[in-house]
């Protein structure tokens, strides 16, 4: 069964601000939201960087029956995992037997840098993410918890507050080897776009991915909005991965045009089939669970455009 969610944008707007967004997603009928967990915005334009812990909190307050998520943490540098755990199970807690998708991943520099540690490579990357969610795992038993290992150390830690049932565990990845690994660490998987990696996941969890777009009256309006507040995302190879502070993301963005931003992968066609065709290109590649971001200070454009114009092709 395919369920289609909502960004909360934790880099464009205020956690109060996006507890409303909240509720207007799950009035709407939306299935689920994801909120983005970021230290700071990709770009200043962006202009927000709400806690997102504290804006799950609200939104499961906020809300009544729409499943939530975080798309995606990293809890391995700027976090010790033995904290997000504690962060997940009392979200899961708090809401009440609705799903909670527990999106995990590698992490950029961005966010993750700040507090001083270095940076390291992939590859250790996903080697401290498998052992930071097997941290987590025994956490979650609520047995007392010591561990040594490469690259954490958790001394006489047990959890108190634990949900009926765990979040599900749903790893970001983008190439075909990380996709592999997320199916041994992970019940799900999490992606961006259509992208076909998501056939060498091996795994019985949620499919999950994500699209954005810019929903305005024109498609020039468009263009301009999505390239105001979200160009970083044409950057090319791994630069969203290292690059370090959002005046370093402005900087090399210089390179993207409206041009870019117009032939890339953000939608900004007014033609509802451009839409269709892509939530459907996601479907076909093996998505089940497919939800939107819409860039800029317009959310009502696009939740009315989605609403009258897309979605009633997959009701």
């Amino acid at each position: 069964m395919t369920e289609f969610g909502y960004t909360l944008s934790s880099e464009e707007f205020a956690g109060s601000e996006l507890v409303e967004l909240a509720r207007e997603a799950e009035s709407r009928g939306y299935d689920f939201l994801s909120a983005s967990d970021h230290f700071h915005p990709w770009l200043a334009e962006q202009g927000e960087s709400p806690f997102v812990w504290n804006t799950l909190g609200g939104v499961a307050a906020a809300t009544e029956d729409i499943d939530l998520g975080v798309g995606v943490t990293c809890p391995t540098v700027r976090i010790h995992p033995v904290n997000v755990a504690q962060a997940a199970a009392t979200t899961k807690e708090m809401l009440d037997g609705r799903e909670f998708y527990f999106g995990v991943g590698s992490g950029e520099a961005l966010n993750e840098h700040v507090t001083g540690e270095h940076w390291p490579e992939h590859d250790v990357r996903m080697d401290m993410l498998e052992e930071a969610v097997d941290v987590m795992k025994s956490l979650w038993t609520g047995e007392q918890v010591s561990h040594h290992g490469e690259h954490y150390t958790v001394e006489n830690a047990r959890l108190y507050t634990l949900p009926d049932e765990l979040p599900s565990l749903v790893v970001s990845a983008f190439g075909e080897e990380s996709a592999r690994r997320a199916g041994d660490i992970g019940d799900g998987f999490w992606s961006v776009g259509p992208q076909d990696v998501v056939e060498e996941f091996d795994g019985d969890g949620p499919k999950m991915t994500q699209l954005t777009m810019c929903v305005a009256d024109s498609e020039d309006e468009a263009v301009k909005t999505a390239h105001e507040n979200w160009r970083q995302s044409a950057l090319p190879g791994e630069l969203n991965q290292i690059l370090p502070t959002p005046k370093h993301f402005d900087q090399a963005s210089q390179m993207v045009t409206e041009e870019t931003v117009r032939e890339g992968s953000t939608l900004t066609s007014t033609d509802p089939q451009e839409h269709i065709d892509s939530i459907q290109q996601c479907l076909d590649a093996g998505y089940d669970h497919v939800y939107f971001h819409q860039i800029g200070d317009d959310q009502e454009a696009f939740f009315e455009f989605y609403e009258e114009e897309v979605l009633p092709s997959f009701r």
